[in-house]
């Protein structure tokens, strides 16, 4: 049979403390807390495998729980845009453009004087084409906000995109009587000699030089004349400029 130390049992050796010292680097319950909090931002950031959907019933029970999850989120977070914006641009990429609008809507009646969101908003109308849906969210924009440059940028540029050279003149006409800085003022200007109209930006570099009667806009000025072939308008803007400025021989 068997001997005794055939069945022996093992038993597992206890392990010695070394020492009962307080360890030199302690760990305190909030950096536990903070670890725990990374590692959930990290989970949360962590994104689901796709989801294969095989019919419109599922595609349906799938929207509605994505829908429930982005509204318990506005609930939890109302404060923080990026909820808003994330919700919306998950409807944009459903196709179901009125629900996107439908949350753009709801993100300015939180955060009205956040640019991001105008941009994000017009920017979805003007990837699907929508262009009026997109003239009315610029024209808000401006309207609320017109010392946002970059509203009025992209508005005008939209305007000239789509063929409507006027709705751009309009759109910056708008915005010159908010007297924006130089560059406003040369983008109008370059926006008409685009299309061959000189005597509109000649008229617009007078309203220039009145908004900034500075050397910067009268040389402008005249550099516009002798590229034209104008040199003695270009001498005309030149000595208007010293009379102007006050400059002394």
């Amino acid at each position: 049979g068997a001997s005794a130390r055939d069945v022996e049992v093992k038993l597992p050796v206890a392990t010695r403390v070394k020492s009962r010292q307080p360890a030199a680097r302690q760990i305190t319950a909030e950096q536990i807390i903070r670890e725990a909090k990374s590692v959930g931002e990290q989970l949360e950031d962590f994104k689901k495998p796709a989801q294969r959907i095989a019919d419109t019933e599922e595609l349906a029970e799938y929207q509605l729980a994505k829908r429930k999850e982005f509204e318990d989120y506005i609930r939890l977070k109302r404060w923080h845009p990026p909820v808003f914006i994330s919700y919306a641009q998950w409807e944009e990429s459903q196709k179901d453009y009125a629900r996107a609008r439908s949350v753009w809507e709801r993100a300015l009646d939180e955060h009205h004087r956040n640019t991001g969101i105008w941009l994000k908003y017009a920017e979805m109308e003007m990837r699907g084409k929508f262009v009026n849906h997109a003239r009315n969210v610029w024209d808000r924009a401006c309207t609320l906000l017109p010392r946002v440059d970059q509203f009025w940028y992209k508005y005008a540029h939209m305007e000239e995109m789509v063929g409507n050279v006027a709705g751009a003149r309009q759109v910056f006409e708008r915005w010159m009587q908010w007297e924006p800085d130089h560059q406003g003022w040369r983008s109008y200007i370059n926006l008409e000699l685009r299309y061959g109209e000189v005597d509109r930006a000649r008229k617009i570099f007078e309203k220039y030089v009145v908004c900034h009667p500075t050397v910067k806009a009268w040389v402008h000025y005249a550099k516009f004349e002798v590229k034209q072939g104008n040199v003695g308008l270009a001498r005309g803007v030149y000595e208007r400029a010293v009379e102007a400025l006050g400059v002394k021989g």
